[in-house]
């Protein structure tokens, strides 16, 4: 993205000479920052220095490990619906952060990454910690740059507000040298209001809306997937209206749950390759499949070729980058749909697919007893994942912020925990960061402290970011935290099961005493194997008033189901 060039912005009269670090702080609190997660280090020191002083209006977070702040941010800005905002130094500290800009970037969460970096006299000379972090980040940021003045700094930082938040949201990284940080210069910031070269939602096209309005009036047989960018646009209302109109049907991607309630009668569940049996199943007798951000990921299409291969599509969308890439739109409304959505809504008749939408619940029918009560209410042996998730959501009435981390735990989750509110989902879509969930629990709970979050983690990704449970202990954050421990890498363990014919190689784990772990950090714990004490203890956990650690100890050997396999028509989803 090329924005030298000419802004309009908002801003006042110069003020009186202040530090660049101090600039700094008062530019977070120029764009209503409250809260910031970050680690200090010598690059960095001098903005560590300032921000003494600014305790009472700034919250920071000390986290144990710099991925654990990007995570943590990516909590805060998804359920909140702010940017999100991290401090760290240079050289090691900075390039800790690349797996979150990478994670943030693929799932379109509004981040700014301040660095620090060594002096500008030292740029170029591999000096102690020096890394060249904006070379490092430009594949996986929407914006990055480097600042060597000290004036230059408010300006940089409205700048990677503004990127960050608008359009598609994205991270954005500032790297200040040190000098710029300690010089001093007059203060003015002037929050942006544009770009003149970059245009973050483009108006839609006339002759886009009309046609597809034409083909929403013809369809017999349509299907709306909603994606994350209903909520990323703040359109929960439009999307609600535009469905009490055409009574179409309406199915979800992973990262796009909540933004519909699950209780909806127009509600058919999730797509994908761990997704529902109706919406995938149902996929080829489509005639018109609307698409309203979201961006046909692989694990939603499966073989792209096949997707929808007799519907129409429409696709709104605020990425013209995104149109065609992975499947062929027929009608491309871009724009953002909290505006495009209405503009449909308008002219559209008035319809009503009752029968269609019945012919979803008999495959609702299909997959509880071919899957679900299997899952929620096993006969005998081991606890379930399932079970546990089922109970879970029960005791906090579907209403509580679902956050997961990555594996078998996430798909169970997804798929048994219901939602009432929109951004009630925190987890690493694109990606698929195991490590993602406990910091990111923190940074949910931050930034939606009046609601209850509960984190389901797997033992393995757990412990890939398990220092994060420091944070907890100093930062007295009350996250509940639900262990599934299977003793495996449980989702790479089915892939091996279903198609490399058990050679379980190096998925086993021989896990710690994560009780230990838990109590020498302060957080009440207990562990459960036996299926009668599983309620007991969730109420136990949901009526602890700080963190709690619940290890449910669950078969090893469980696969999720249904599940499309890979390279193959979702049509071709397996129940068993």
């Amino acid at each position: 993205m090329n924005t030298n060039t000419t802004t309009r912005t908002e801003g006042q009269q110069p003020g009186p000479c202040i530090t660049g670090s101090q600039a700094l702080l008062e530019s977070f609190l120029r764009e209503g920052v409250d809260t910031l997660f970050g680690y200090p280090g010598g690059a960095i020191i001098p903005v560590y220095d300032a921000l003494f002083d600014y305790r009472d209006r700034l919250r920071h977070i000390l986290v144990r490990h710099e991925q654990g702040a990007v995570h943590a941010a990516q909590g805060y800005a998804r359920v909140s619906g702010r940017v999100g905002v991290c401090l760290v130094t240079s050289g090691p500290g900075a390039t800790n952060t690349v797996t979150g800009l990478a994670d943030a970037l693929m799932d379109s969460t509004p981040l700014v990454l301040v660095t620090g970096q060594v002096g500008s006299s030292l740029l170029g000379t591999d000096a102690f910690q020096e890394t060249n972090f904006v070379g490092i980040t430009q594949a996986v940021t929407k914006w990055n740059c480097q600042v060597k003045r000290t004036e230059d700094i408010p300006g940089a930082i409205a700048k990677a507000f503004y990127i960050a938040r608008s359009g598609r949201p994205g991270p954005v990284v500032v790297d200040i040298t040190k000098d710029a940080q300690c010089g001093t210069a007059p203060f003015r910031y002037e929050r942006l209001t544009s770009i003149r070269s970059y245009v973050p939602a483009p108006a839609p096209a006339a002759e886009c809306i009309a046609e597809a309005v034409r083909l929403i009036d013809a369809a017999q047989r349509p299907l709306l997937m909603a994606g994350q960018g209903v909520m990323l646009g703040n359109a929960e209302q439009e999307l609600q209206a535009f469905l009490a109109k055409s009574d179409i049907p309406v199915a979800s991607t992973l990262l796009g749950l909540s933004a519909v309630p699950t209780s909806s009668p127009q509600y058919v569940g999730m797509l994908g390759m761990h997704g529902n049996y109706g919406p995938n199943i149902r996929n080829q007798e489509c005639d018109l499949l609307i698409a309203v951000g979201m961006r046909f990921d692989d694990r939603v299409t499966g073989n792209p070729k096949c997707f929808g291969a007799n519907a129409k599509v429409i696709h709104l969308e605020i990425d013209p980058a995104e149109i065609d890439k992975i499947v062929h739109a027929d009608v491309a409304v871009i724009g953002d749909v909290k505006q495009t959505l209405p503009l449909l809504t308008q002219r559209i008749r008035s319809a009503g697919h009752k029968a269609w939408i019945e012919g979803f619940r008999a495959c609702d029918k299909v997959e509880y007893e071919a899957v679900v009560r299997k899952a929620i209410r096993p006969e005998g042996g081991r606890i379930r994942m399932g079970e546990v998730v089922d109970t879970v959501a029960h005791a906090y009435d579907n209403d509580a912020v679902l956050v997961t981390d990555v594996g078998q735990q996430q798909m169970f989750a997804a798929r048994y925990f219901g939602f009432r509110r929109s951004r009630s989902l925190v987890t690493s879509g694109g990606l698929g960061t195991m490590g993602f969930g406990l910091p990111a629990a923190i940074g949910a709970k931050l930034g939606a402290p009046d609601r209850e979050v509960c984190l389901f983690a797997g033992d393995g990704g757990l412990q890939m970011t398990i220092q994060e449970l420091g944070t907890i202990f100093q930062s007295q954050v009350a996250v509940k935290i639900v262990l599934l421990n299977n003793s495996y890498l449980g989702m790479v363990r089915q892939w091996q099961e279903l198609f490399y014919d058990r050679r379980y190689s190096f998925t086993e784990l021989a896990n710690p005493d994560f009780g230990l772990i838990a109590r020498g950090n302060g957080i009440a714990y207990r562990c459960v194997e036996r299926r009668e004490e599983l309620a007991g203890a969730v109420a136990e956990m949901k009526a602890c008033k700080g963190a709690y650690l619940l290890e449910v100890r669950v078969e090893s050997e469980e696969n999720v189901f249904p599940m499309v396999p890979a390279g193959a028509p979702v049509s071709a989803i397996r129940l068993e």
